[in-house]
């Protein structure tokens, strides 16, 4: 292959990895639109590569004897200094990949591994040297959980600080990793307070994300992370959160948990405060996630019985826009607080 076309070639898959993440996740679609280049196909990648793992460990139809086994097949085809192979790695992943009409965003991204490691591969050595290692981190957290679980069929987390281990497995890698591209070519001080903030910013949304989705969790993914010894205070069983008996128990402990995530609010916002606008990195790119989460933490106070009832708490699609209308119109970050103290009392839209 000549290098024009080797470049076209790199064009053509780094578009589709940039397509891929508008239809896996809406928060990060929304991220990677307001970063410029070269951060944004950084971030872009980034998060493929974690969300290869993610839908492995989410998989309710593969047991969590062969989740553990591909997933530590995936961090062995990370590691630079090992021989591990794609098409071995495919051979073992494909036999659990849905046909194509039966497909989710997520899986069609599982199917295309082979691309995203490639465009990754295709980075400077700066970039994909940051990003490797958090990438590895989650996915050895996610088989590390898998094989815990293995005999419950899925995962069944027992207390809050097992909570919290998982969301940095899930979140907080992926926190070190953006803080590691950011904070290229910035102060000391300031790289060092990112660093100290970027957990309880991950675990900020982590937890957030958790609180909202019991319902899916548990029917989709066979994955309950509401902690046990919280369940248990409201007697209720592990394997009955989305009953209807237990409504009112389960949502006790989905607002309980909101409660820790609002813990986080403070220091998740000094991240937004002190992180550069330098690599192509935008202000707006992590504070409209941040906003959308105070959002959410609002519906989910406000309603959290919709949590096990319907399934369905976000922020209005209306907000959302009026949010990202804030931030075209150009927004400094001494508004973060005015912002989040409105959308924290009702939608931004009203």
């Amino acid at each position: 292959m000549t290098t024009a076309q080797h470049e076209l070639t790199t064009d053509a898959d780094l578009e589709w990895c940039y397509d891929a993440v508008h239809g896996v996740s809406r928060t990060f679609s929304i991220t990677i639109d307001r970063l410029e280049e070269p951060m944004s196909k950084h971030i872009c990648l980034g998060y493929l590569l974690c969300r290869i793992a993610d839908t492995i460990e989410d998989a309710g139809h593969i047991p969590p004897a062969d989740q553990t086994e591909l997933l530590t097949e995936y961090d062995r085809l990370l590691d630079p200094d090992t021989d591990q192979s794609v098409e071995a790695f495919m051979a073992d992943v494909e036999p659990w990949i849905p046909e194509p009409a039966d497909r989710s965003n997520d899986w069609d991204v599982v199917a295309e591994t082979p691309r995203v490691l490639q465009t990754f591969e295709s980075l400077d050595e700066e970039p994909r040297e940051i990003m490797r290692e958090p990438v590895r981190e989650l996915v050895d957290g996610m088989a590390m959980f898998t094989d815990r679980y293995a005999e419950e069929g899925g995962l069944r987390l027992q207390t809050l600080e097992e909570l919290e281990e998982y969301c940095w497995y899930a979140a907080g890698t992926v926190g070190t990793l953006i803080t590691g591209l950011v904070a290229r070519g910035a102060s000391k001080d300031r790289a060092a307070e990112m660093r100290d903030n970027a957990r309880s910013f991950a675990l900020l949304l982590q937890l957030v994300n958790i609180a909202k989705d019991v319902e899916s969790d548990y029917h989709e993914e066979n994955n309950v992370y509401l902690p046990a010894e919280w369940l248990a205070e409201e007697n209720v069983d592990l394997d009955a959160v989305t009953d209807e008996e237990n409504h009112n128990g389960v949502t006790n402990v989905v607002e309980r948990v909101t409660g820790r995530a609002e813990t986080y609010l403070d220091d998740a916002q000094r991240y937004l405060e002190v992180v550069p606008e330098q690599h192509g990195n935008r202000l707006s790119a992590w504070a409209i996630p941040y906003l959308l989460a105070v959002g959410t933490m609002r519906e989910l106070r406000e309603r959290p019985e919709d949590v096990v009832e319907e399934g369905d708490v976000k922020v209005p699609r209306a907000e959302v826009y009026a949010l990202l209308q804030q931030f075209e119109e150009g927004m400094s970050r001494s508004r973060l607080d005015e912002l989040r103290a409105t959308m924290a009392e009702q939608p931004l839209h009203q």
